[in-house]
């Protein structure tokens, strides 16, 4: 029976710093009896020596070791026959640009599970850094709105936030988020930014991230049907963030007049509704986009709901916060994702053209699309914790078998995508993105 594990390095991002297991975790797993062998990293948040006073072996190859963690995709050419693997893998929607990997596993009789498909019988995500991702996102966007707004010439209480990645921790960030609040509380944001606004799309794990750090702020919760009349009314004060939360309802609407919104019917027939967002753009200073997205659902925003905006005149809107990420997608103009060493682009939307960092015309992107690296500490401390339950079964699990005798926790089984390089009954669909 099969009694070690590995954890590889992480080689797809210069700045990805996380692991799916932190020397606690694998302290924990020793204790249990599993043998645990760590891949040399110079990046990893944690050092050597954590890992070595864990009870880890230290080594400069996994090619013995049977079961593999790690975090990101994996270099088609470092795949080795008949191991297991669990990592995000990012196939699950065909992506074409992973489908060369996904062949190399099955041509080398592979199994994979992805942490992206473990789910509860509810179909919730049990293994996922999405919260972290919201935390380092609404940071970035808060940090980036400061130094926008320094270049075109006014100075607010912002400047004092850092890019996430230049905190030692969480708290850290969370203190200054603090600091920046009681500034705001005492001495006002300039008026011609008043009513400072932030909306947040969604009310998942991101979501939740990005208004909590927003909820450090001095912050208020308005409704969409309150942000729109906000200004007019008249009644807001330059002490106070006003937050808007939208969901599907808010930001899409049957094609047919009339018709009742159904979430139901969203998912099954996109085709039959439209984006209803644009109303709200003139109404936000900051827009965190924190939920899914899918090539068939309408955009949030497009490139001509932007370049409306800016020729009216309308740009109260300073700051995008792309968490989803998608290139080319609910925010058109995001077109790609960014690093965390070059974080932000200016969009300009008449050119329709980009500009990386912070100066130009037009509106800025903060579309980093590893956001929990940002906070590799606490992002992987979180992480494994969720993680480290399931391991001694898949360690112990005899991949041999098939895949119906195969003895998994449901969890992990739903989450089974190649099994001895066959795509599971679940996963069918992919082969004609094979073909």
């Amino acid at each position: 029976m099969n009694r070690k594990v590995g954890i590889r390095h992480e080689d797809k991002y210069l700045m990805e710093r996380r692991s799916a297991l932190t020397p606690r975790h694998v302290k924990k797993l020793v204790g249990h009896g599993i043998e645990v062998h760590v891949e040399r990293s110079k990046k990893r948040v944690f050092h050597e020596n954590e890992y070595k006073h864990a009870g880890a072996v230290i080594t400069d190859n996994l090619s013995e070791i049977p079961v593999i963690f790690g975090v990101k995709e994996i270099p088609a050419s470092w795949f080795e026959e008949e191991k297991t693997y669990i990592f995000f893998s990012h196939v699950i929607k065909g992506q074409p640009y992973n489908m060369p990997m996904l062949s190399e596993m099955m041509g080398k009789r592979c199994n994979l599970i992805d942490y992206e498909r473990i789910v509860d019988d509810s179909g919730r995500r049990l293994i996922f850094f999405g919260r972290f991702a919201g935390l380092a996102g609404m940071i970035n966007s808060l940090w980036s709105f400061g130094a926008r707004m320094k270049v075109l010439g006014v100075e607010t209480p912002f400047l004092r936030i850092k890019q996430s990645v230049n905190y030692h921790s969480l708290a850290d960030a969370e203190q200054a988020i603090r600091e920046v609040g009681e500034l705001i509380r005492a001495q006002g944001l300039p008026d011609e930014m008043a009513p400072f606004t932030i909306g947040f799309t969604g009310r998942g794990n991101v979501s939740k991230g990005s208004q909590h750090i927003a909820n450090l702020l001095p912050a208020v919760e308005i409704t969409p049907a309150e942000l729109i009349n906000l200004k007019a009314s008249g009644n807001y004060s330059n002490k106070l963030i006003y937050k808007t939360v939208f969901y599907k309802d808010d930001i899409t609407e049957p094609i047919e007049p009339g018709k009742p919104f159904s979430l139901k019917e969203f998912h099954q027939h996109p085709e039959n509704y439209k984006n209803s967002f644009q109303k709200y753009l003139p109404h936000l200073t900051i827009l965190m986009n924190c939920m899914y997205w899918d090539e068939n659902f309408p955009r949030l925003v497009s490139k001509d709901d932007i370049e409306q905006l800016y020729k009216k005149g309308d740009m109260k809107l300073k700051v995008i916060g792309d968490v989803t990420c998608d290139p080319d997608g609910s925010i058109e103009f995001t077109h790609k994702g960014t690093a965390i060493e070059d974080p932000v682009f200016v969009y300009d939307p008449v050119n329709r053209t980009p500009t990386m960092g912070f100066k130009g015309n037009g509106i800025l992107v903060m579309a980093v699309d590893i956001l929990p690296s940002e906070l590799p500490r606490d992002s992987s401390e979180a992480f494994g914790d969720a993680l480290i339950d399931f391991i001694p079964e898949i360690v112990r699990a005899n991949y041999n078998v098939s895949f119906e005798k195969l003895e998994l926790p449901p969890e992990i089984k739903r989450a089974l995508i190649l099994h001895k390089g066959k795509l599971t009954p679940d996963y069918q669909y992919l082969q004609k993105y094979l073909d």
